[in-house]
């Protein structure tokens, strides 16, 4: 991009605004930020979505590009596996990888975000805040924003405008009106409510710190993820209807009678739960899908502005900032903008539609398959495969976490694995039963080697 033209005005300045304005500015962007909340390093975090973040490989790559990783993986927990908590009692520790070297990081979304916008600041970023987008005149490059706290307007004149302002991207909007991008949601039918473990009376996690914990009950589940204060952010996952719902389980205590009949080791841990019940509503959890992403020059999405997706697959963030590390990098190669956002949407529009319908997998999965011993059984082989076949057979987990293959990739290999892994098990209890040998000329016939970035 030509010198005259280095100017980009930002959005959002929550995870994937915050990164992608580190990255331009380092390259030498004029970026300028704008957020409609007030700095959380003043006024505390006001998210209301404080789920806590799991970082993989494609996250720690993207921080990386940002000289970003130190900083942000000193406030990390790491995660080694789902700490399985049976309905009848007892847990099982399933590790996501073969050892400590394949594992994922808790990280809380504010201690994130504050650390980001440090970073952006320092790296010459200019940031606004109690800024929301109000409206926007694409052809003249004008926008209007608002401050929420008297209603006072602020005019500004811009070059582009790129969206990373959420799900609910006021930007979004914008375009949409603009010229409409085909927008489609989907919610689940379920919805969370955060709880929280807090530290023993020693100032220590209560329970196993280097697991994501899991309760899967079926049509319902409930997890825990480690913070480095030695608390856990507990997510209860409930249909919107039915006889185990957020429509029947309203009050704190028949929050409690829940948890007394189907989480009874979780429940003495949470001292607060009626309090937090009552006082936080329900999150809604949906996916959103788009035709289009950009207006020609003058406005591009990225993250969930683009593609929101349900929170089972842990990889929200991590798709956003391979997003950020994807569009600063065309952006820099093409000679002008609307072939930088084209030939970005192109890039990362497959990719985003297949991490959302692994998402919606992987939730089928955790609340009702990780306890179930078909499903064991098919670990157990995939280990297996992944042993005898490294180059042809990398575990679904594996593809989507630990390395950067594209989201396309790993959802077709996937989906021959699955179909592999279902056919060997079917009939059998135990790994004696199965004609390794065959089912290695299968795998050879359909699976090639995979090719790594």
């Amino acid at each position: 991009m030509n010198a005259s033209s280095r100017a980009i005005t930002i959005i959002g300045a929550g995870l994937a605004g915050s990164l992608l304005a580190i990255l331009l500015s380092r390259k030498g962007w004029d970026v300028t930020v704008y957020e409609r909340r007030g700095d959380p390093r003043v006024n505390g975090y006001e998210s209301g979505r404080s789920i806590n973040l799991a970082l993989a490989e494609r996250g720690r790559h993207a921080l990386r590009q940002a000289d970003a990783e130190d900083a942000v993986m000193a406030r990390a927990v790491m995660m080694r596996g789902r700490m399985v908590h049976f309905a009848g009692g007892g847990e099982q520790l399933q590790r996501y990888g073969r050892d400590d070297s394949e594992v994922i990081w808790s990280i809380h979304r504010a201690d994130l975000n504050i650390t980001l916008l440090d970073l952006a600041e320092s790296a010459g970023a200019k940031i606004h805040f109690y800024r929301r987008l109000h409206t926007v005149d694409f052809p003249a490059g004008y926008a209007r924003f608002i401050d929420d706290r008297d209603d006072s307007p602020h005019d500004i004149r811009f070059d582009t405008l790129i969206g990373a302002d959420g799900a609910g991207s006021a930007l979004r909007a914008a375009m949409n009106r603009a010229s409409p991008l085909g927008e489609r949601g989907e919610f689940l039918g379920h919805s969370y409510k955060e709880l929280e473990i807090p530290p023993g009376a020693d100032g220590r996690f209560q329970i196993e710190a280097n697991a994501l914990h899991i309760w899967p009950r079926g049509d319902y589940m409930c997890i825990a993820l480690p913070n480095d204060a030695g608390t856990f952010t507990v997510t209860l996952f409930l249909p919107n209807e039915g006889p185990t719902s957020f429509a029947n389980v309203r009050s704190g205590a028949e929050a409690r009678a829940l948890f007394e009949r189907d989480f009874a080791d979780a429940l003495p841990l949470i001292p607060h739960l009626e309090r937090d019940w009552e006082h936080h509503p329900p999150g809604l959890l949906g996916t959103l899908y788009l035709d289009r992403w950009h207006l020609g020059d003058r406005a591009v999405l990225l993250g969930d502005a683009a593609h929101a997706m349900v929170p089972f697959h842990g990889q929200g963030m991590n798709c956003a900032f391979e997003d950020c590390v994807a569009l600063a990098a065309q952006l820099e190669a093409r000679d002008n903008l609307a072939s930088a956002f084209a030939a970005f949407e192109a890039e990362r529009k497959p990719n985003a539609a297949a991490i959302q319908a692994m998402a919606l997998e992987n939730y089928t999965e955790m609340r009702d398959r990780v306890d179930d011993a078909d499903f064991l059984l098919q670990r157990q082989l995939e280990q297996v495969l992944q042993q005898r076949h490294p180059d042809r057979f990398v575990p679904h987990y594996t593809m989507v976490t630990f390395m950067r293959i594209p989201y396309a990739v790993a959802l077709e290999r996937s989906q021959i694995q699955r179909e592999l892994l279902q056919q060997a098990t079917r009939g059998h209890a135990d790994l004696a039963q199965i004609d390794l040998d065959a089912l290695a000329r299968t795998v050879h016939e359909r699976l090639p080697p995979l090719q790594v970035p």
